[in-house]
């Protein structure tokens, strides 16, 4: 599938994309353990900009944030005055697979609740990015939850075995090549519907 059809079904989903809170609980929660002061953080596959924006909190000296869907990342720009007002995210459209990142230019890349739309080549990607010792944050749905159906399944690819507990969930990076894996169950009850991801840390060797 192309690039453009790809932009153009999430362009059609940015509009109403912020009223889901739960992208946002998983934004935070990724950036939460990870250590402030990074030089360069990626946000892989932005949406409108929920990680990104939870970056800022790292205090870092710059954020590259790259989305495919022009409407998702103009969505993301314009909360940038009041949640960005010192300029520090730089907005790209582009495909998140390769990232627009130099080699081993980035302390940290995260990836909020888009991994099952990259695919595993999304990996090799990361510790191309990543400088040594650098970090990754990333969260995947589980395979007994998910279930793509319709036009939606058409955009997840198919080399990508979605894990079905925390220790599969870490074997996704740690078998990309990735140390001191930790993979943990994040749960948000929103009262009527219960919903969980996995959440994982590891760092570039």
């Amino acid at each position: 599938m192309s690039d453009e059809s790809r932009a153009a079904f999430f362009d059609g989903t940015a509009e109403h994309y912020d009223d889901d809170t739960f992208h946002a609980s998983v934004a935070e929660a990724l950036v939460e353990p990870l250590p402030s002061g990074p030089e360069l953080v990626v946000d892989v596959a932005t949406g409108t900009g929920f990680a990104a924006y939870a970056a800022l909190q790292l205090k870092p000296a710059r954020v590259l944030a790259v989305d495919l869907s022009p409407a998702m990342v103009a969505r993301a720009e314009a909360k940038a005055p009041a949640q960005d007002p010192s300029g520090v995210i730089t907005w790209q459209v582009g495909p998140a697979v390769p990232m627009p990142a130099a080699d081993h230019s980035a302390d940290v890349v995260l990836c909020a609740s888009s991994l099952h739309f990259l695919g595993a080549v999304a990996f090799a990607d990361w510790l191309r990015v990543l400088k040594p010792g650098g970090r990754l944050a990333f969260s995947v749905v589980s395979g007994a939850r998910f279930r793509p159906s319709g036009p939606f399944a058409e955009f997840v690819p198919d080399d990508l075995s979605f894990p079905l507990d925390e220790a599969g969930a870490g074997a996704l990076a740690s078998s990309a090549g990735f140390v001191a894996v930790t993979a943990r169950t994040f749960t948000v009850d929103g009262g009527d519907r219960v919903r969980s991801v996995f959440l994982v840390h590891a760092t570039a060797p």
